[in-house]
């Protein structure tokens, strides 16, 4: 019997945070990211891949990579998601704040083995403000209001593709 090794996108209902994903397996990897893309399209969740994917290390991260900015207003779904459907994938998620060797040590947990990171590649000092992403969304140090309900997520994956569009560094959503 085959068994369907790639994520399923169709969930039946639906602290601002970036997720690297090791690319140790990277077809795997590249089929959680366009589930993600999915799931953000249908309004599951708001979590936006940056366009880029790392195929060698890059700063702290030992192996290949790409990040995944997620909103606190749509974490706890984001994060069970990748939990349960990362397969064998490595992923770190760590908060985003001034003070980002914290983020990348104490703070940072690990789904699945942990890699070793060089910490030294970080500024030791922290930032001078809080790193802003996607502003345009209003979500997570951008936001201005209340939380959003289950409808107002749904709407919103309606309109997130649409606000995206704007953001160079932003992933597209499959048209399938």
């Amino acid at each position: 019997m085959d068994v369907d090794s790639r994520p399923v996108t169709n969930l039946p209902s639906v602290l601002e945070h970036e997720v690297k994903i090791t690319q140790t397996r990277r077809i795997l990897a590249l089929e959680l990211r366009d589930a993600v893309l999915r799931l953000r399209r249908d309004g599951a969740f708001v979590a936006v891949p940056y366009f880029r994917t790392n195929t060698e290390p890059s700063g702290p991260h030992p192996i290949g990579s790409y990040e995944i900015w997620v909103p606190s207003e749509t974490f706890s779904s984001a994060f069970f998601y990748i939990c349960e459907n990362r397969g064998e994938l490595s992923v770190l998620v760590h908060p985003l704040s001034k003070d980002q060797r914290r983020d990348y040590g104490p703070r940072a947990c690990w789904m699945g083995p942990p890699l070793p990171l060089d910490i030294s590649a970080i500024p030791s000092r922290p930032l001078e403000n809080t790193p802003m992403y996607y502003p345009s969304l209003k979500l997570g140090h951008s936001a201005h209001g209340p939380v959003l309900t289950l409808d107002d997520r749904k709407r919103l994956g309606q309109n997130v593709e649409n606000i995206l569009k704007n953001e160079r560094e932003a992933a597209r959503a499959p048209l399938d």
